[in-house]
C-alpha cells in the first residue's frame, strides 16, 4: 500500500519524535480513517504504555478493534466459505500411489538397511552479546575473567601462566537462560554456534552413535571458530557407572565424547565446547576433569533487575493500564525467565478473553497480572530442593560452594 503525502509526513514526524504522545494519537486516528487499523493499534499501545488511563487512546483502540472485527467478517456479496470434502476412508485410500507421488521430493522418515542419518549441519552465526543478557552480572564477570578473557588474549594468558580453558559447563534450574548465555558467548568470541542434543547423538544401530559424535565434532571443526553447544549434557554424558547394560548406546556416546574432547583440546583450534545441564551431579566425572568441561558457571534465577527487564521486554508491545512493575518484581522472587514469560502471556490471555466477552478492547491491567500470579508459580522450587541436598551432603570437593552460598543467602539451608 502506498502512503498518501499526509500519512507519510505524519509517520516521519513520529519517527523523529517518538515520545510525542499527542502526535501518536493523531496519527492513530488518521491511520484508522485510512483503513489501517493494525498500525493504529500499535500507536495506541505506545501511548497506553506511557499513560495507561489515556481515555482518547482507549477510545481509538476500541474503534480499531471494531474495524478489525468487521474486516474479518465475510463481506456482503462474497460467497460463503466452501465446505471441505470429507476425508477418504483410510481402508480405501491408495497409500502406495500416494507414496509414489512424493518419493522424489520427500525423504523417508526411517533409515533403510541399517543406514543412519547424518547429523544436520544446523550451524548459526549469533548476533547476541553478553550485554544483551538481562541481569546475571556475576555470571558475566565470571565468564569474562575465566573463559572469554583467556580466549581473546591467548598470548597474555600464557605470559601470566594462565592456561587456555577447556570447555564450559553452564548449570542451574531450567528456564533461566543457559542456552541464551551460550549463544552470547559465541557472539562475544565472533564464533558460529552449533547446538546438539541427545536425539542428535544416540542411534539404534551398533556403531552409529560413535559415528554421530565423530560427525558432530567434524562439523564444528569445519565451521571453526565454532561454539559446540551440548544441551542437557547430563543425558548425553551421563555417569557411566549408572548406565545399565541395556543402554549401550549411551555408554558408547560418553566414551566417544571423551575421545573427541581430548582431540579438541589437543590439536583442533577454534572449537569451544559449551555444555548446559540442570543436573551437573549426573554428568560423568571424566567429562569434568581439567582440559575437558572443567569450568562450571552457575546460572541462577534472574535477580530483581533482570526480572524487571524481562517483564518490560515481554509487555512492551501490549496495551497496558496501571501495571505496577516494581510490585511484580517484588512478587516474582525465584521465578525463572520462562516463568516470567508465561506470567505475561497468561495476563494477556485474561485481558483478551474479557475483551472478547465484552465486545470492546481493554488494556492489560494489574488485576490481570494478579490473576496470572495466582495461576503461575515459580518452577525452580523442585530444582532448588534437589540442589540443596547436593550442596549440603555431596560437596566434599567444594564444586558447589557457589550454589551453597546462594541457598544460604535465601535461608534455604
Amino acid at each position: 500500500m502506498t502512503d498518501d503525502p499526509l500519512v507519510s509526513s505524519l509517520l516521519a514526524a513520529v519517527a523523529a519524535s517518538p515520545d510525542d504522545m499527542p502526535l501518536r494519537l493523531h496519527v492513530a486516528s488518521v491511520l484508522l480513517d485510512c483503513g489501517r487499523a493494525v498500525q493504529a493499534v500499535e500507536h495506541c499501545s505506545a501511548v497506553l504504555q506511557r499513560d495507561g488511563s489515556n481515555a482518547e487512546a482507549i477510545a481509538v483502540l476500541g474503534r480499531a478493534a471494531q474495524a478489525l472485527a468487521a474486516r474479518s467478517a465475510t463481506a456482503p456479496g462474497q460467497p460463503e466459505t466452501p465446505t471441505l470434502p470429507a476425508p477418504p476412508d483410510p481402508a480405501e485410500f491408495d497409500w502406495s500411489a500416494a507414496e509414489a507421488q512424493v518419493r522424489d521430493i520427500a525423504t523417508p522418515p526411517f533409515a533403510a538397511d541399517g543406514a543412519s542419518v547424518a547429523p544436520v549441519e544446523d550451524v548459526e552465526t549469533p548476533t547476541v552479546r553478553l550485554s544483551d543478557v538481562g541481569g546475571l552480572d556475576a555470571v558475566k564477570r565470571r565468564l569474562e575473567i575465566a573463559f572469554l578473557g583467556p580466549m581473546r588474549n591467548p598470548e597474555l594468558a600464557r605470559m601470566y601462566g594462565k592456561s587456555l580453558p577447556g570447555g564450559l559447563l553452564l548449570y542451574g534450574p531450567p528456564g533461566c537462560g543457559k542456552t541464551f548465555v551460550a549463544r552470547a558467548v559465541a557472539g562475544e568470541l565472533g564464533a558460529r554456534f552449533y547446538a546438539v542434543s541427545l536425539a542428535d547423538i544416540v542411534d539404534y544401530y551398533l556403531g552409529d552413535t560413535e559415528k554421530n559424535v565423530r560427525s558432530i565434532f567434524g562439523i564444528a571443526r569445519r565451521n571453526a571458530p565454532c561454539v559446540l553447544f551440548l544441551d542437557e549434557v547430563d543425558a548425553i554424558g551421563h555417569r557411566r557407572s549408572r548406565i545399565g547394560s541395556g543402554w549401550t548406546g549411551l555408554r558408547c556416546a560418553v566414551n566417544q565424547l571423551l575421545y573427541e574432547m581430548d582431540s579438541v583440546c589437543g590439536d583442533n583450534d577454534g572449537v569451544f565446547v559449551v555444555a548446559a545441564t540442570n543436573r551437573p551431579w549426573d554428568v560423568d566425572p571424566a567429562l569434568r576433569r581439567p582440559g575437558r568441561v572443567d569450568l562450571a558457571v552457575l546460572v541462577l534465577p534472574p535477580d530483581a533487575a533482570a526480572r524487571a527487564g524481562i517483564l518490560r521486554y515481554h509487555l512492551r508491545h501490549r496495551p497496558l493500564a496501571g501495571v505496577d512493575l516494581a510490585a511484580l518484581v517484588r512478587r516474582t522472587e525465584e521465578f525463572s525467565g520462562a516463568d516470567l514469560v508465561e506470567l505475561c502471556d497468561t495476563a494477556a490471555e485474561f485481558a483478551l478473553q474479557d475483551s472478547v466477552r465484552a465486545g470492546r478492547v481493554r488494556p492489560i491491567g494489574m488485576a490481570d497480572m494478579e490473576a496470572a500470579l495466582r495461576q503461575v508459580s515459580p518452577s525452580t522450587g523442585p530444582w532448588l530442593q534437589t540442589a540443596r541436598n547436593v550442596a549440603m551432603f555431596a560437596n566434599s570437593s567444594g564444586e558447589y560452594d557457589e550454589l551453597l552460598a546462594y541457598l544460604k543467602a535465601r535461608n534455604l539451608v
